[in-house]
C-alpha cells in the first residue's frame, strides 16, 4: 500500500479509498508546531492587506487547517469512485513548483499542509478548495448554494499557472 504522496504511480488506477489512506497517514504526520509555522507564513503573506481582512484570512485558514487535518484523521466516509491521476499529477506537480518557490520555513510548512488540506478536498471529497466564505479583494466571498460552490475570481485565476483554480469544483459566480 502507498503511504507517501510523493510516491504515487500515476500510471495506476488510484481509487478515492486509497488516496483517503495515504493523506491520513501524511496528515498524522503534521505536527502543531508546523500549523503553527504555517500560520507565521500566512501572518508574512497578509502583511499588505488592511487590518481587518488580514486577521480574519489568517484566522478563517489557522482554522480550516486545523479542522481539514483533523477531518482526515478521522474521516471513516466511504469515497466511491476513481481519482483522475492526471489530473491529480498536474496539481501535485503545481504544487511542487510552489513549493520550490518557497522563500522561508514557515512558507515551507503552510505547502506541506495546504498540499494533504487542497488534495483532499479537491480529489477525496470534491469540494471548493478555498473553504466557503472565504473573503477576496473587492469584498467577494466563495459562497456554496444548492449543492454549487460559487467562486468570485475563479474566471480570472483559471489560466494562471501557479493557481488551482482549474482543479477546483467551483464555478464562476456570475454575480460578480
Amino acid at each position: 500500500m502507498l503511504t507517501e504522496i510523493d510516491h504515487i504511480d500515476f500510471s495506476i488506477t488510484l481509487t478515492k479509498m486509497e488516496l483517503l489512506q495515504i493523506l491520513k497517514k501524511e496528515a498524522s504526520n503534521i505536527h502543531i508546531k508546523e500549523i503553527m509555522d504555517a500560520t507565521g507564513y500566512l501572518n508574512e503573506d497578509a502583511r499588505f492587506m488592511p487590518v481587518p481582512e488580514q486577521k480574519e484570512y489568517i484566522e478563517r485558514f489557522t482554522r480550516a487547517f486545523f479542522i481539514r487535518i483533523k477531518d482526515i484523521k478521522e474521516d471513516k466516509k466511504h469515497y466511491s469512485g476513481l481519482v483522475d491521476t492526471n489530473k491529480l499529477k498536474d496539481f501535485l506537480n503545481v504544487l511542487e513548483r510552489q513549493k520550490n518557490e518557497a522563500r522561508s520555513h514557515s512558507e515551507l510548512c503552510f505547502h506541506k499542509i495546504a498540499r494533504i488540506v487542497a488534495t483532499y478536498t479537491a480529489f477525496v471529497r470534491e469540494e471548493s478548495i478555498h473553504p466557503v466564505g472565504t473573503k477576496f479583494p473587492g469584498g467577494f466571498v466563495l459562497r456554496y448554494e444548492n449543492g454549487v460552490y460559487y467562486c468570485p475570481v475563479k474566471e480570472k485565476q483559471i489560466k494562471t499557472p501557479s493557481a488551482l483554480c482549474r482543479f477546483c469544483v467551483s464555478v464562476q459566480d456570475e454575480g460578480v
